[in-house]
């Protein structure tokens, strides 16, 4: 029996933490929204959406924490210390502490500001709205809601009022800035992934 388990590593649970964070983020950005959007109507679509957004964004700001705690130090550039230390050593300024402070933060970023203010302007849709709450109150509810007022869809351009053109340019400008960032989380973490592969050749 080795000396010390491997259980009581960090190794495993960092290689498994960053496993979870870069495949939730690959198939959530490049597979299940494009399906999904293709595949569900509009307003299904969105309320999967708000559902799953609270959760992926969590896992993008969590994740990289971990990823810290359990750094596993060593490697080749002599015996760099774990955890949080390791993250900060000098030597691993630009190949693990800028990557995953930049997945945090952005990651932090859709989470506690991205997505409260989408939900808020798409609140300010609904209230704009006058059809029957009880046959589309779920609807009014999701993010890429099609509000009406006056009897008029919010997406239909050549009949918008004022107040929803102003609501749906906001939208799609806080929507448009949360995706960008959803980019950033995401290629940060692939960087940082480069720098953890070049510990195992």
């Amino acid at each position: 029996m080795p000396e010390k388990s491997l259980l009581f590593s960090p190794a495993p649970y960092h290689v498994l933490s960053y496993g979870a964070l870069l495949g939730t983020q690959f198939f959530h950005t490049f597979i299940n929204s494009i399906i999904s959007f293709k595949t569900l109507q509009r307003p299904h679509f969105g309320i999967l959406q708000r559902a799953v957004f609270p959760a992926y964004f969590g896992i993008q700001t969590a994740a990289p924490v971990v990823l810290a705690i359990t750094y596993p130090g060593g490697g080749h550039l002599a015996a760099l210390p774990q955890g949080i230390s390791g993250v900060l050593h000098p030597a691993n300024r630009w190949g693990v502490l800028v990557p995953l402070a930049t997945a945090f933060v952005t990651g932090l970023t859709n989470l506690v500001y991205f997505l409260p203010e989408t939900n808020k302007v798409t609140a300010l849709r609904k209230q704009q709205g006058t059809v029957d709450l009880s046959l589309f109150a779920e609807l009014l509810t999701t993010l890429y809601t099609s509000e009406v007022k006056e009897g008029k869809q919010s997406r239909d351009k050549t009949t918008q009022s004022p107040e929803i053109k102003a609501l749906n340019k906001k939208f799609g400008k806080l929507h448009g800035y949360s995706s960008l960032f959803n980019l950033v989380t995401f290629i940060a973490t692939v960087v940082y992934g480069v720098h953890l592969s070049a510990r195992i050749v």
